[in-house]
C-alpha cells in the first residue's frame, strides 16, 4: 500500500517549488528513520477559469508524491489525543530513532540536508512505531564545506523555528537541533508546543513528564 501526498496552492512555498525539493532531496536516501518516496507525478491540465470578467485558457498544475504507507499515521494524532497509546518506553524509542534520522541527515551524506520542518506532523510511524522523518518540502542541501546560507524567505511553523533563522533567515543544522528539542519536549510531555502560552514554566514540563511516565 501506498500513501500519497497532495500538494497543494496554499503550501508554505509554491507547489511546483515543494516538488521539486521534495522528490530530490528524498530519492536518493535511505534510512530506517527516513521515509520510503516509491513514486511521484507531476503534470499540467488545461483549465478555463474567469479573469477580469474574461474566460482565460490557463495550465494547471498537479503535483503528487506516493510514499510507502505507514499505518499507525503522524506523530502529533498520537501525542494530542485525549487518550494516548504511547507508553514510556515507545516515547524513548521514538525519540531515539528521530535523532537516528536525523545524525543521518546531517552526518552520513555527502553534504548535510537540513530539513527545516521538524514538528509532530511530519514524523510518521509504521506499525512498530518506528519514526520515520517525512515532508522535506522546506528542506535545504548544503555543500560539504557550506556550514550556513541564509534566506530572506522564511518559512515554518512557530514555536519550532530557532531564533537565528526566524529573526536573521540562516540556516544550519542547529536549525533542526532546535525544532528537535522542541520536539522532545512534546513527545515526553504529550503537551502541545505552541508560540505563546500563558505557563511555559521548566517545572510544567517536568511536571508532564513525570505524569506521562505513569502506567
Amino acid at each position: 500500500m501506498i500513501a500519497v501526498k497532495r500538494l497543494a496552492e496554499n503550501s508554505p512555498v509554491p507547489a511546483g517549488k515543494t516538488f521539486e525539493t521534495e522528490v530530490t532531496n528524498l530519492m536518493a536516501l535511505k534510512h530506517r528513520n527516513v521515509v520510503e518516496l516509491v513514486s511521484f507525478c507531476h503534470e499540467a491540465q488545461k483549465k478555463v477559469v474567469q479573469h477580469n470578467g474574461r474566460y482565460v485558457i490557463v495550465d494547471v498544475i498537479e503535483s503528487c508524491l506516493c510514499y510507502k504507507y505507514l499505518p499507525q499515521g503522524s506523530l502529533d494524532k498520537h501525542l494530542y489525543a485525549d487518550t494516548t497509546s504511547i507508553n514510556w518506553d515507545t516515547r524513548f524509542k521514538i525519540i531515539k530513532g528521530i535523532c537516528q534520522g536525523l545524525h543521518f541527515l546531517h552526518k552520513e551524506l555527502d553534504g548535510p540536508l537540513v530539513h527545516m520542518n521538524l514538528v509532530p506532523s511530519s514524523i510518521w510511524l509504521d506499525d512498530n512505531w518506528v519514526p520515520k522523518i517525512a515532508d522535506f518540502g522546506l528542506s535545504r542541501l548544503f555543500g560539504q564545506e557550506q556550514t550556513r546560507m541564509y534566506t530572506i524567505n522564511v518559512k515554518g511553523y512557530n514555536g519550532y523555528m530557532a531564533p537565528e533563522y526566524l529573526y536573521r533567515g540562516e540556516i544550519s543544522t542547529m536549525s533542526d537541533i532546535y525544532s528537535l528539542g522542541m520536539l522532545i519536549l512534546e513527545i515526553t510531555t504529550g503537551e502541545k508546543n505552541c508560540a505563546v502560552s500563558e505557563d511555559r514554566s521548566a517545572r510544567k514540563f517536568v511536571d508532564n513528564a513525570s505524569t506521562s511516565q505513569q502506567p
